[in-house]
């Protein structure tokens, strides 16, 4: 287990709550979330199907905002910020790893991992020596060039890696990264993310099904009933 009390917090959950309105029924998903992020720490986040997993990750990374309760990332309350400023906190501040790679079909590898820096209008030459550099950390420099559809599904998931983690962003949050691999893909992309995860000092809370990958992170959160709660990680 790493050590993080140093640093500090860089994301904060305090009594989150979302609750669904549709008119006629008001259904709660969850009902008063605590959670405590420190800078380069893992976490994994698990629990039942329809618990609230993905709700949750898209509060924490302010792609929704919550029914009450606040969410702070670097000490900026999520829920105050204009779209503009949200956006630019996602995009300095945030990483996104999805089940499903997301990755745009027309574009190569090369082009789907730059995409964050050229929305931050960073210079052509800096964009494409770091989106060059994370494809190459991710074993795929002899890809660069290839679209989506001439790669596999365990390189389409590295794509996305790499452009989770091309802004050296301070947290990653990834929703079933590994969901749509078989074992063994599973496994290599797991490891890489840990891997960057340590090389970056980028902190990472993964949500998922699988009790043997979430069980390696620094900690473990189960979700269930609306309430998050710590597990003993095997670490």
């Amino acid at each position: 287990m790493k050590a993080h009390g140093k640093n500090g917090a860089i994301l904060r959950a305090t009594g989150v709550v979302k609750t669904y309105d549709d008119g006629t029924y008001t259904v709660p998903v969850l009902k008063g979330i605590y959670l405590r992020v420190e800078r380069g720490e893992q976490i994994g986040i698990i629990g039942a199907s329809g618990s609230g997993k993905s709700t949750l990750l898209h509060l924490l990374g302010g792609l929704d905002r919550p029914t009450a309760g606040q969410v702070e990332i670097s000490n900026q309350d999520v829920s105050k910020l204009g779209e503009g400023a949200l956006g630019e906190l996602r995009n300095g501040a945030l990483g996104f790893i999805y089940q499903f790679h997301h990755l745009l079909p027309e574009f190569t590898s090369l082009e789907n991992v730059a995409m964050p820096l050229i929305i931050r209008r960073e210079a052509s030459a800096t964009i494409t020596k770091r989106a060059t550099e994370m494809l190459s950390r991710v074993g795929l420099d002899d890809r660069l060039h290839h679209k989506p559809a001439e790669l596999s599904g365990g390189e389409r998931q590295r794509v996305a890696v790499a452009r989770a983690l091309v802004t050296h962003p301070l947290i990653v949050l990834a929703d079933e990264p590994t969901g749509n691999l078989d074992r063994e893909n599973a496994e290599s992309v797991y490891e890489l993310m840990l891997e960057l995860n340590r090389e970056l000092d980028t902190s990472l809370i993964v949500v998922t099904h699988d009790t043997t990958l979430a069980a390696r992170m620094d900690r473990v959160m189960k979700l269930e009933d609306g309430i998050l709660t710590a597990k003993r990680s095997s670490k």
